[in-house]
């Protein structure tokens, strides 16, 4: 069974950075990930992902903002957010793709104007 704990969120102004951490048990160089925004009141929405071999793909609003990696040694994802907008409120998750997916309990970024 695979657990995901996610830290890093936290309140912020708009133009500040964070950098978010996924922590997963067990070993998941093998896998898909991928963090996800939800914003109060709307569905949960990708805002990137990495393959086990580091290729990366994002929303098109986090585009040159953010940054997704991995390190399979220490079984973490991160996510480097620069230039923060208030639009960017949300509960951030982070999600693995495996026989089942996963998700964290997920971590709560607030940026305020």
């Amino acid at each position: 069974q695979v657990q995901l704990v996610e830290s890093g969120g936290g309140l912020v102004q708009a133009g500040e950075s964070l950098t978010l951490s996924c922590a997963a048990s067990g070993r998941f160089s093998w896998y898909v990930m991928g963090w996800y925004r939800q914003a109060q009141g709307k569905q949960r929405d990708v805002v990137a992902t990495v393959t086990p071999g580091g290729t990366t793909n994002y929303a098109d609003s986090v585009k040159g903002r953010f940054t997704i990696s991995r390190d399979n040694t220490k079984n973490t994802m991160y996510l480097q957010m620069n230039s923060l907008k208030p639009e960017d409120t949300g509960v951030f998750y982070c999600y693995l793709r495996g026989a089942n997916d996963y998700w964290g309990q997920g971590t709560q970024v607030t940026v305020s104007s």
